[in-house]
């Protein structure tokens, strides 16, 4: 408790001054007369004055508020190299023991990690932000009690600038605990150009250097135990494509195929150097966009037919497209000699299309195709050699499937998934999707489908009915629509690199007609071509990844129902389990937090996916070496000290504010001394009834002497 003298005038200060001027100047003038009873009445008027200024007594009651020291501690990915993880707890558990031994002082600690940027942000987003952290941590600290701030880490901080120095109060001091050592050797490799987007089919350039740093404040030249060559590996997936043997310090580059659309991973990695700090920036990430340029699709429809101008006009309506397409009206045995300028119909230019440029189409689609000899083995063989190769290859079938001039009785029948009993069958039926497709992409969550109960069975598809389907037995692959008598109407089946697929009946342009409602022929037929194209999105049985938002969104699609556990590899190399539930169209999807910044890794056990979080180069891995370059300025403009860990771990002090800060052992924290006031007592010094009575008696002794 403390006490303090205080005025609580009850007048305006220059009512109260105007008043005593003139009563000590009436007093003094009447003894400067002689006048009898001056001093009593200079008595009265002061303390009429005293009283008007009514003074007080004030005590307060005061509680100590303990000193606040913050500590801010990184714990982003270039800490967990080396040692450093552990120094990091040992300096973080030797300043708590050394705070504990102030009773008025407390330690705050305040975690920087990763700082993962939003696409769109700039670089300043990214890397260890400890100078943001601390603002965030000092936000909390009351006025009068902060006593100091230590920061642990390599000190590699990427938000602090010569303004933010500069500005800094001098207050308190910054001290810096370093966890790594001071000749330290890093080498790195940096991609100098890569793009975003490629065209499927061609090559596309990755540039890239390899720089071998070493020492705390070295630069990006060798040192002792470097190499003048490194060797540099390019990867997809599991897969390697290339290897080179690059001088350090100089551009290469890699010529990389894009051989799918949707995304490409990359991963360009440095074979590691002798006595090298750590390989988390000996590797990195390259994700190439693969775009078609145009799809070029060649329709071959074998008759005239009510659904013929379905395909055409799907196909044309697509301006990503470009449509080769022939009706075979003019079959070789009428051929005559007439001259071609004279005929409207000309001969099937079969050559061409199936043996010259075959390989130049994306698709090639066989519409109600009857062998009528125009189309000789040989060239039946090109298309066998063509969707084994990697192409894609889709028939639509009419009666004439089951007929004796069927394709699968020809050289292409080995390539069709579905083989006909020579049966057709002509009633209505509502064509259904299978079990199967259900969970594949391509038919999976069709509109109108209908619901599937709890009793496993499902409703009636609110779409109209067909009425012709060619019998036949799936030979390979996986029917993902039936129609009557539960026949397989959809056939789907990978062959070779490439894929093929049979739809076993041409009734679907009663779908395109609106009859009884329509369905949903467009999204069909579309969905069918690019999975036969190789459209990522629409693969059944495959693992993806990717970072948004500080999360790892994990997608994996099957067609199989067993439970799926999924392993994830964090940037540090720790392992995580993860179990995987999915829905009902067989897709299981899970987020993870991906608070680092580096590559991950997702497996199941049979594929691999690769997902990046941060930029192509991570600036957190830009310099992994330990440096005090950063901070120091910091540190001396506070008064405060640099110490490696792995020197010393030094002693707290606490000191007051015009001592010295640190030393060579040990670290000064200001001692403030800082309280609250908890209660407030006032005693006037001028108690009502004495001053009434004490100023009765002077005026009365002024009367008195007037009076003799």
């Amino acid at each position: 408790m403390t006490g303090e003298l205080a005025l609580s005038p009850l007048l305006p200060w220059p009512l109260i001054a105007a008043f005593a001027g003139l009563g000590t100047l009436l007093a003094l003038v009447a003894l400067v007369r002689g006048g009898a009873g001056a001093l009593w009445r200079l008595l009265a008027a002061l303390l009429i004055t005293a009283a008007l200024l009514d003074p007080r007594l004030v005590r307060e009651d005061r509680e100590p508020q303990s000193d606040v020291v913050v500590a801010v501690v990184d714990r982003s990915a270039s800490q967990t190299v080396g040692e450093r993880t552990a120094r990091t707890d040992a300096a973080l558990a030797h300043l708590k023991q050394q705070m504990d031994r102030f009773e008025d002082a407390e330690l705050r600690i305040a975690t920087v990690r990763d700082a993962v940027p939003k696409p769109g942000a700039g670089s300043d987003a990214e890397g260890t932000l400890m100078a943001r952290g601390l603002r965030r941590a000092l936000g909390g600290v009351p006025s009068g009690r902060l006593a100091g701030v230590v920061m642990i880490g390599d000190g590699q901080v990427h938000d602090f600038t010569d303004d933010d120095i500069a500005e800094w109060s001098q207050a308190v001091p910054v001290h810096v605990l370093l966890t790594g050592e001071r000749d330290e050797v890093d080498r790195r490799i940096v991609v100098e150009q890569a793009p975003s987007y490629g065209l499927v089919g061609k090559q596309t350039e990755i540039k890239y250097r390899v720089e071998d740093r070493v020492g705390a404040q070295g630069g990006s030249k060798a040192g002792a135990g470097f190499g003048d060559l490194a060797r540099v590996s390019l990867r997809d997936g599991e897969r390697v494509l290339d290897v080179a043997q690059i001088p350090v310090g100089r551009e290469a580059s890699f010529n990389v195929p894009l051989t799918h659309a949707g995304s490409t991973v990359l991963t360009l990695e440095v074979a590691p150097v002798q006595g090298e700090l750590s390989a988390l920036n000996n590797k990195t990430l390259v994700t190439i966009n693969g775009v078609r340029d145009r799809l070029r699709v060649l329709l071959v429809s074998g008759q005239p037919h009510a659904g013929e101008r379905v395909w055409r006009n799907l196909l044309k309506a697509d301006p990503a497209v470009d449509l080769v397409h022939f009706t075979i009206l003019r079959p070789p045995e009428k051929d005559d000699f007439t001259p071609l300028n004279e005929i409207s119909l000309i001969a099937f230019p079969t050559r061409e299309l199936f043996e010259l440029k075959l390989k130049e189409f994306d698709l090639v689609v066989f519409d109600r195709y009857v062998v009528r000899d125009v189309l000789p083995p040989s060239y039946l063989r090109n298309i066998d050699d063509y969707v084994k190769g990697g192409g894609a290859l889709l028939l639509a079938v009419g009666p004439e499937f089951a007929a004796e001039r069927s394709l699968f009785n020809t050289p292409l029948g080995r390539v069709l998934p579905a083989a006909p009993t020579g049966e057709i069958m002509e009633a209505g039926f509502k064509p259904t999707v299978t079990e199967t497709g259900r969970r594949h992409p391509v038919t999976g969550n069709l509109p109108g489908q209908g619901v599937v109960g709890a009793d496993g069975k499902a409703s009636q598809p609110k779409w109209g009915r067909w009425f012709r389907q060619v019998e036949a037995a799936t030979k390979a692959g996986h029917a993902l629509m039936q129609g009557g008598a539960n026949r397989p109407l959809l056939v789907l089946n990978r062959y070779g690199e490439g894929r093929v697929a049979a739809m076993l009946s041409d009734h679907i342009w009663l779908w395109a007609r609106g009859f009884e409602g329509g369905g949903p022929y467009a999204e069909l037929l579309r969905r069918t071509s690019h999975w036969l194209m190789k459209e990522p999105d629409l693969e059944e049985d495959n693992l993806r990844a990717e970072v948004q938002a500080g999360k790892l969104i994990i997608q994996r699609r099957s067609l199989a129902k067993d439970p799926t556990q999924v392993t994830v590899t964090h940037p540090d190399g720790k392992e995580t389990k993860h179990a995987l539930k999915e829905d009902k169209f067989g897709l299981a999807r899970l987020e993870v937090p991906a608070e680092a910044v580096g590559l991950y890794r997702v497996s199941d056990g049979r594929r691999q996916a690769l997902a990046a979080a941060g930029t192509i180069n991570p600036i957190e891995f830009a310099d992994l070496r330990t440096t005090d370059a950063v901070l120091r300025p910091l540190a001396k403009r506070t008064g405060g000290g640099v110490h490696w860990v792995s020197e010393v771990l030094p002693d707290i002090r606490m000191v007051r504010p015009e001592r010295d800060r640190s030393g060579k052992d040990w670290l000064g924290m200001i001692e403030n001394r800082a309280y609250v006031v908890t209660g407030v007592a006032q005693t006037s010094l001028l108690p009502p009834l004495a001053l009434i009575i004490v100023l009765l008696a002077a005026v009365m002794a002024a009367w008195w002497r007037e009076g003799r």
